[in-house]
């Protein structure tokens, strides 16, 4: 018997859906029957994102603000409220690793307090600030998804960004709270942890230097031998949020291509 994951009906809010993995979320979910609301700091990305949906003939709608602000976090979602209604399923997905390009990476003892801050906002208070703005109207209604996507340096530690890991791992542990608080509510919350992916972020890693040393050696660890793509994520993202994902919460699912493995 085929299982059909099947999203009609339900509000999806995606954050950092302008491209990359996010992208990928926006249009799985799309695909599935859900509404989607595209998030994204800039908002020409996060239309093109939306309009890109609608011409194949799903339901989207923009989005464009900060997650690391909380009022404007909250401000947009009562106006998505007002638009579309209540939020069913929130995927944490903005992220950074570094504001533009790879991350300069030094030892935890060289860096300083501004230096951490870009990994904290995005990476933990934008999932504390976006998860706080949805939660109390799922609970209210009893059914709900929160979905986070964290990092293997989460799970692993990663030497030399480990500012990086730390905000990983907060927003792991808060999913796994919000596990145990909201269960009975009807609400499940779930981390996926990535390996390295191929997005707009790193493509000139892999286009212009795919056999470089440094390409090598990132893969080198992996074993799929290949960086991670969005449809490596979507699929398993959308059974999490559909009904058959309801007896699944408070997990680490690791999407990695063998880079660590979880018991």
């Amino acid at each position: 018997m085929a299982v059909q994951l099947d999203l009609t009906g339900r509000r999806v809010l995606i954050t950092g859906a302008g491209q990359g993995v996010g992208r990928g979320l926006a249009l799985a979910f799309a695909t599935a029957g859900a509404d989607v609301v595209v998030n994204d700091l800039r908002a020409e990305r996060a239309e093109v994102v939306a309009e890109e949906i609608r011409a194949a003939g799903g339901t989207a709608g923009p989005a464009a603000f900060d997650v690391t602000d909380y009022d404007a976090v909250t401000a947009a979602v009562a106006t998505v409220v007002e638009r579309v209604g209540q939020v069913d399923i929130l995927i944490n997905n903005a992220g950074n690793a570094g504001a533009e390009g790879f991350a300069s990476r030094a030892p935890f003892a060289e860096t300083t307090p501004e230096d951490w801050q870009s990994f904290l906002g995005v990476n933990l208070y934008g999932v504390l600030h976006c998860t706080r703005a949805v939660l109390p109207s799922m609970i209210d209604r009893a059914w709900g998804r929160v979905l986070t996507i964290v990092s293997d340096a989460g799970r692993t530690g990663d030497a030399n960004g480990a500012a990086y890991a730390a905000a990983k791992a907060g927003a792991a542990g808060l999913t796994r709270s919000l596990a145990l608080e909201t269960g009975r509510h009807g609400i499940t919350a779930n981390n996926i942890a990535l390996g390295t992916m191929r997005t707009p972020l790193t493509e000139p890693l892999w286009a212009e230097q795919a056999d470089s040393p440094q390409a090598r050696a990132i893969l080198s660890g992996y074993a799929v031998r290949r960086p991670g793509l969005p449809e490596d994520v979507t699929h398993l993202a959308v059974l999490l949020a559909s009904d058959h994902g309801s007896w699944i919460t408070g997990q680490t699912i690791p999407v990695n291509g063998g880079y660590s493995f979880a018991l």
